[in-house]
Formats: C-alpha cells, sequence, structure tokens
C-alpha cells in the first residue's frame, strides 16, 4: 500500500513539473519578437487615374503639390439630376470640398470655406470687387458616405452663383439650419487631379 501511494506521488509529481516546463518553453516562445512587415509605399499599388467620377472615401486626390484624404462624401440627387461632393482633408489643418457634377459635360470645381458674405443676397453678389451671377437654386436630397459635416441623409437647400475665369460661389443650407455654408470655388481641369483609389479593384 505504501508502494501505490509513493508510485501516486512520483506520478503527480511529475506531472506537475511537465505542466511547468511546458508554461515556461511556452512563455519563452511568446516573447520571441516576430518579424515587422518591411514599410510599404501605400501608393506603390495604386496607379493614379484622372476619373474624379470614381472618387470615394478612403481614396487619396493630388491636386498641384498637396495630397489630400477623402475623408467621406455626399451623395445628391435632385429630380434626375445627381452629383457628389467630397470632403478632403491634407492632415495639416487645410480642409476642402470636391464637387464632381455631369451635366451635361463634367465639372470639377475645389471649394474653400469663407465668410466673406452670409447668406445669398439676390441675383449677383459681389466679394472683394469680384461679381458672382445667380446661376441655380434648389433644393436637394443628399446621403453620406464616411466622414462629413452633416446626417447620414436629409435634404440640403443650395444657391449657385459663377463668377469670371472659373470662379464660383456656392450658399448650402441643410436640414434647415439657420446658418448657410458658403464656399467660394475654383473650376477645375480633371488632368490637374491624380486619384489613387484606395482598393485594388479600380482602375
Amino acid at each position: 500500500m505504501e508502494v501505490l501511494l509513493v508510485l501516486v506521488v512520483l506520478v503527480l509529481i511529475g506531472v506537475v513539473v511537465f505542466l511547468v516546463l511546458r508554461g515556461r518553453a511556452a512563455s519563452r516562445k511568446a516573447a520571441v519578437p516576430q518579424a515587422r512587415p518591411e514599410p510599404k509605399d501605400p501608393l506603390a499599388d495604386h496607379e493614379g487615374v484622372t476619373d474624379v467620377r470614381t472618387v470615394r472615401a478612403g481614396d487619396m486626390v493630388e491636386y498641384g503639390d498637396t495630397l489630400y484624404f477623402v475623408r467621406g462624401s455626399l451623395r445628391l440627387t435632385e429630380g434626375g439630376s445627381s452629383w457628389s461632393e467630397h470632403f478632403l482633408d491634407d492632415a495639416r489643418g487645410t480642409r476642402r470640398w470636391l464637387s464632381v457634377e455631369e451635366d451635361p459635360d463634367l465639372e470639377v470645381v475645389m471649394w474653400q470655406e469663407t465668410d466673406l458674405v452670409a447668406a445669398p443676397e439676390g441675383k449677383t453678389v459681389m466679394i472683394e470687387g469680384v461679381t458672382y451671377a445667380k446661376a441655380d437654386d434648389g433644393k436637394a436630397k443628399y446621403r453620406s458616405e464616411g466622414t462629413t459635416t452633416v446626417a447620414e441623409k436629409g435634404r440640403v437647400e443650395y444657391y449657385d452663383y459663377e463668377g469670371p475665369d472659373g470662379k464660383c460661389l456656392s450658399f448650402e443650407r441643410f436640414d434647415d439650419a439657420e446658418k448657410w455654408e458658403v464656399g467660394l470655388g475654383e473650376t477645375l481641369s480633371t488632368i490637374a487631379l491624380t486619384v489613387y483609389p484606395a482598393g485594388s479593384d479600380r482602375t
């Protein structure tokens, strides 16, 4: 009986020692640092395109010497017309909006916010010596994608003005807000923009 008891104790001690040694080996293995992946150029797999009609959240847009991240988009519809407005951020404090519309020709405008005027004032608006003439107005439905400054969906009232040399002025009021969002725009040539799609499924 005593011999049997001694054998049982020895077996238990052996099991405990085995488990302890295996635990230590696993800990050492887990502590070995994993090889870090080599740094990779984020644009290496993406050949730039100039078709701005494909822009969506997650893409990058290059204009001049600035590379912007597309943080979100607004898809707008009114009757049979549709257009897009993309929220751009260069991660250094510069934020812009890029509007893309085919009516029927493709028109691309880069916008920046302004506080030089607060609201649409009639058929013409003068800002810093430049006269803008009213070109269009209406109310559209919008839908948000990614990060924007408005709700997921709703309605927007707008007034668009045109100036000389491709200059533009826009007033937008989302969901009956009291304050107008005002932007000064510059019409761009599509060849001045390069789009880097976020995914490899688009070229």
